[in-house]
């Protein structure tokens, strides 16, 4: 690539990163490319569709996600490298408004290049859940394909909630409601679940990070 063709594509980058954050993913195009002082053209040279220029912003955090997750692998109990993975996963989606209806499109569509690009990300994902689940930190009947449905649908409330009323609602609290359906136990039934506390939810969180609680003990304590 000449020197000027570089240059015209890494401003390009550069606005479009900054447009995306200020609009969310449906940002105008034109306006990327009039900022960065070239014409539409000269865009859709270097990225034939929206999704190519997103895939581009984006391939960095994808690669930054599947690192972190091999991290954790290597350094966390594997409920607790599911759990902060899950989190941080569900902030990454915060970065540009729509790029989380955007992430589970691509779970659909595999022929996209956002799918693609996310496929490292997914697998270190999945790796995850799988530890989990050999240590009996998470129940056995879940999928990847699951997984990766629920927490998008999660980011995707979160997203909607905290724009409609900011404060009210927290990605911790959203993932604790989550992750107590994915312990490795049967949820109980709602006469014995009425006196369950609020606070419970978190507890359930930190055992989900607990790899070798017994599912006979979760049981008996959020039912206390």
């Amino acid at each position: 690539m000449r020197a000027d063709a570089r240059a015209n594509y890494e401003r390009l980058l550069a606005y479009a990163r900054a447009a995306f954050a200020e609009h969310g993913i449906g940002a105008s195009l034109e306006d990327i490319a009039r900022r960065a002082g070239v014409g539409t053209g000269t865009l859709y040279r270097h990225f034939p569709s929206r999704e190519a220029l997103l895939e581009v912003v984006l391939h960095d955090r994808f690669d930054t996600l599947a690192a972190r997750a091999r991290e954790l692998s290597a350094t966390a109990a594997p409920g607790s490298a599911l759990t902060c993975w899950l989190r941080e996963f569900v902030e990454f989606t915060g970065t540009y408004r729509g790029l989380t209806a955007a992430l589970t499109r691509t779970l659909r569509d595999t022929s996209t290049e956002l799918h693609t690009a996310c496929e490292g990300m997914r697998e270190a994902g999945a790796s995850l859940l799988n530890r989990a689940q050999r240590a009996g930190a998470v129940r056995a009947d879940l999928d990847a394909l699951e997984l990766f449905t629920l927490v998008n649908g999660l980011a995707w409330s979160y997203e909607q909630t905290s724009a409609a009323a900011p404060g009210r609602v927290t990605v911790d609290r959203l993932l604790a409601l989550a992750l107590e359906g994915v312990a490795p136990t049967a949820l109980p039934d709602r006469s014995r679940g009425r006196g369950r506390r609020p606070g419970k939810i978190a507890e359930i969180t930190q055992r989900v990070g607990q790899a070798d609680l017994l599912p006979e003990t979760i049981d008996s304590q959020t039912t206390t």
